[in-house]
């Protein structure tokens, strides 16, 4: 069962011995109450925030999630460079938290018309600033000669970080897949759930610790939480983050 904001609030509440919300009273609470919302909240974005690729944060957008290319994709338009990164997204705030640009896929396979042998290759990420500084010269004439638009082999991400480009400018049509990671977002109703594990929701109860002594000026109970709150995030890593054993990988030379 997931864990809301009301349940993680009264487990704080109950050790502190204090009075409990209910979902009746939680917006209107008040006092120690009110200072107990405010922790676990603080306490939860802490945790969300500590990684940007979280695994739980990863996109799942319905029909758009292959794990051997990507969680989303878009395709191409011949003879466009940029392209939104979330097409529904109008600002900053509604855009994806973050995208892994190392793994980038090109790729003919589910696009209309296309059949074997297909198109697949990795896209190289190049920063914005060694485009500018070795390609942009050269491949300027991409933009006024569609003799020079081709099969796309480097992703560019735009200064605003709200676009990518592909060089040379795609010729047809292509299917580009990536890994895509919300934003996240702060606890705000009473049945708003964690969005990680619950196994861990004993990370979060020790960073709201860590902030109820901090505000009742009891330095030692603080640093008590904060270490288990420090151990707790190290296993969260360990667990959804680290990589796989050494003896598992692919000891092969990749060429780009």
């Amino acid at each position: 069962m997931a864990e809301t904001y009301l349940n993680l609030c009264n487990d704080l509440l109950r050790e502190l011995n204090e009075v409990t919300l209910t979902s009746s009273t939680f917006s209107s609470a008040i006092g120690v109450q009110a200072h107990i919302k405010d922790s676990v909240n603080r306490a939860y974005l802490d945790i969300v925030n500590e990684e940007p690729q979280w695994p739980f944060l990863a996109t799942a957008l319905s029909g758009a999630t292959d794990p051997m290319y990507g969680n989303v994709y878009i395709e191409t338009v011949a003879g466009t460079r940029w392209y939104l990164l979330k097409s529904s997204s109008s600002s900053l705030t509604t855009d994806y938290g973050s995208i892994d640009y190392d793994n980038f896929l090109l790729t003919t396979v589910g696009v209309s018309g296309e059949s074997a042998p297909y198109t697949i290759r990795n896209l190289r990420f190049t920063t914005t600033e060694e485009w500018k500084d070795y390609f942009r010269i050269s491949q300027n004439q991409d933009d006024a000669d569609s003799q020079n638009f081709g099969t796309p082999d480097r992703v560019i991400k735009s200064p605003d970080t709200r676009k990518f480009g592909l060089s040379p400018i795609p010729d047809k049509v292509y299917r580009i897949w990536f890994y895509a990671y919300d934003l996240p977002t702060e606890l705000s109703a009473h049945g708003d759930q964690l969005v990680f594990p619950t196994t861990y929701k004993t990370v979060l109860l020790a960073r709201a610790r860590y902030y109820v002594h901090q505000f009742k000026e009891n330095p030692q109970s603080a640093a008590f939480a904060l270490e288990d709150y420090k151990r707790g995030l190290r296993l969260m890593k360990l667990n959804l983050m680290e990589s796989a054993p050494g003896y598992f990988k692919d000891d092969r030379i990749r060429f780009v």
